[in-house]
């Protein structure tokens, strides 16, 4: 009875909505699996168990356990509950264009293809991840990039590369920044001496890294601002983190989309650029001339 009685609650709300209100229950491989389907709802409805634990980095089997904890007797009943939402948003015109919305056909006049899908993945994600974002989050983040006498950005793993672009684009601005990629002795010490006029900057994909989490602790114990840049909703980092922006990283591919996160960065730039461009627009001009 008790789990006809749980099985019963996604019909009246949405799976993801109700995966959220149930998310502090679930092990730490079962967070997993509950960030990546509220996160990318269009994939767990049209992938096997197999599939969704690659995404997740985890087991079939705790895909499979991560339903029976949701009262379902399996993960095609919960991939039922999740083709059902994706349904409904589709037909409210929020659907996905990454895997089959109507937003990737209008986007190529030739025959739909791989290519095309993972295409308009991209332009999907960051239609979203615009769509998704609040004027206060955007004008706080860039308020505090553009006040930071010190900022230092953590990202590991291939988050190292967005946060090496970052530096980069920031330090055509005359900000200082500098990169976290790893937990070696002299990235520790560097967090070591954050303060007051540090911004910290953290970039994520699904489950935060240890030393992100870590950062972000230790950011928030020396009163450094903190800027938390994920594609999980669900996040451990915007529980540590001061700011949270939010990108979209659906996709059909072997590895999750980062055009979104790509933008994101870019646009970022752009607006401490644009809060003070005549301060910036010699050292841009004499960049462009080298």
């Amino acid at each position: 009875m008790a789990r006809t009685a749980i099985r019963t609650k996604p019909a009246r709300k949405s799976l993801s909505d109700y995966i959220t209100e149930r998310f502090d229950e679930f092990s730490r491989s079962q967070k997993d699996v509950a960030r990546y389907i509220v996160d990318h709802l269009d994939e767990a409805a049209f992938q096997t168990a197999e599939e969704l634990a690659r995404r997740a980095n985890t087991s079939s089997s705790t895909v499979v356990r991560f339903s029976q904890s949701l009262g379902f007797d399996g993960y095609p009943e919960l991939q039922q509950s999740a083709i059902e939402e994706y349904r409904l948003k589709v037909s409210n015109g929020a659907g996905n264009a990454g895997n089959g919305g109507n937003g990737a056909a209008a986007l190529f006049s030739f025959d739909h293809s791989e290519f095309e899908t993972s295409l308009g993945a991209d332009y999907s994600n960051i239609e979203e991840t615009a769509r998704s974002l609040s004027r206060e989050q955007i004008e706080g983040s860039l308020s505090a990039l553009a006040t930071a006498r010190r900022v230092l950005i953590v990202g590991v793993d291939q988050m190292a590369f967005f946060a090496s672009y970052m530096r980069h684009l920031l330090g055509l601005l005359d900000i200082r920044a500098e990169i976290i990629a790893s937990p070696s002795q002299e990235n520790i010490q560097r967090l070591s001496r954050m303060d007051e006029d540090t911004l910290l900057v953290a970039i994520t994909s699904g489950r935060a890294h240890p030393l992100i989490v870590r950062a972000l602790k230790l950011g928030r114990h020396r009163r450094a601002r903190t800027l938390a840049i994920t594609d999980a909703t669900l996040s451990d980092v915007a529980d540590h983190s001061e700011l949270t922006l939010y990108y979209s990283s659906n996709g059909p591919s072997y590895i999750r989309s980062n055009a979104a996160l790509m933008g994101l960065v870019q646009a970022l730039a752009h607006g401490v650029y644009a809060k003070d461009e005549a301060a910036h627009r010699d050292r841009i001009r004499a960049f462009k001339l080298q």
